[in-house]
């Protein structure tokens, strides 16, 4: 199922990454930090999807960042573009077989919890979704983990904590929240972000959470981190894809260095 994806990775140069990484909305620029880098247009890769989101580039990039062998996915694939669940998270699937166990995952997102500011960075603490769907349904893949999965602890305590002391030492303060995941491409309705913010929702998107599933399902140590792009519907005058790509524009430093000392302390 995996080998033609995975012999192509190999033949590209792809060697024994440690750690994956998903960029999000406008946040792929994080690969030129990489030394010694390798893209890969996905197109090319056997197999593999191909993303349709503009400010996802579409590209699988190897590379070393802050001294570790690292894969990245310049840009991911969402439900809403029509492909099937299992297509969704067939990456996260390729990471485990190439070996990885850390996978840091990020999104851009809007603003739920009203303490909220726009450009906030926010560690994932748990998520709830709301998409209807689950990437486990169907045959179970037992090579790669059990038919019941525990989410108890779906996101890495050790790394939310090595975060934290990432930016108290540059002098600010991470957001930590529940990501929501609602199934898109429209935004949510105001009544529906007052529905996530009763249940305890702090942010909303369209991506990340069936990664995560999948990524537990395989055994991986999950970080999530997401940007405040918006405040969500009902909270602001209107939406605009436009606003997301902008607000993450002008986060890259922060979220940059925030990666790669993650990187380095893992």
């Amino acid at each position: 199922m995996f080998a033609k994806t995975i012999d192509y990775l190999i033949s590209q140069g792809v060697d024994s990454p440690e750690i994956a990484l998903v960029l999000g909305s406008g946040l792929g620029d994080m690969v030129d930090e990489f030394e010694d880098s390798i893209k890969i247009p996905y197109e090319n890769i056997p197999n593999f999807p191909v993303s349709t989101v503009k400010g996802h580039e579409g590209a699988f990039v190897y590379g070393k960042l802050s001294g570790r062998k690292v894969v990245a996915l310049q840009g991911r694939f969402h439900y809403y573009e029509g492909y099937d669940i299992q297509t969704v998270t067939y990456p996260i699937r390729v990471f485990h077989e190439l070996g990885i166990k850390q996978l840091v995952v990020t999104n851009a997102c809007g603003g739920v919890n009203e303490s909220f500011n726009i450009g906030d960075l926010m560690v994932i603490s748990d998520h709830i979704n709301l998409a209807g769907v689950n990437p486990l349904i169907g045959p179970n893949l037992d090579q790669h983990g059990p038919r019941f999965v525990d989410m108890s602890h779906a996101y890495s305590s050790r790394t939310h904590g090595i975060l934290n002391q990432i930016a108290a030492e540059e002098g600010y303060q991470l957001q930590s929240g529940v990501y929501t995941w609602f199934a898109g491409p429209t935004y949510e309705t105001p009544a529906e972000i007052r529905y996530a913010r009763t249940i305890g929702g702090d942010a909303v998107g369209m991506s990340t959470v069936p990664e995560v599933i999948v990524a537990k399902h395989c055994g991986m140590e999950v970080t999530g981190i997401s940007c405040i792009t918006n405040l969500a519907a009902g909270m602001q005058a209107s939406l605009d894809h436009k606003e997301v790509i902008e607000v993450t524009k002008h986060q890259k430093p922060r979220f940059n260095h925030l990666v790669k000392e993650l990187v380095a302390r893992m």
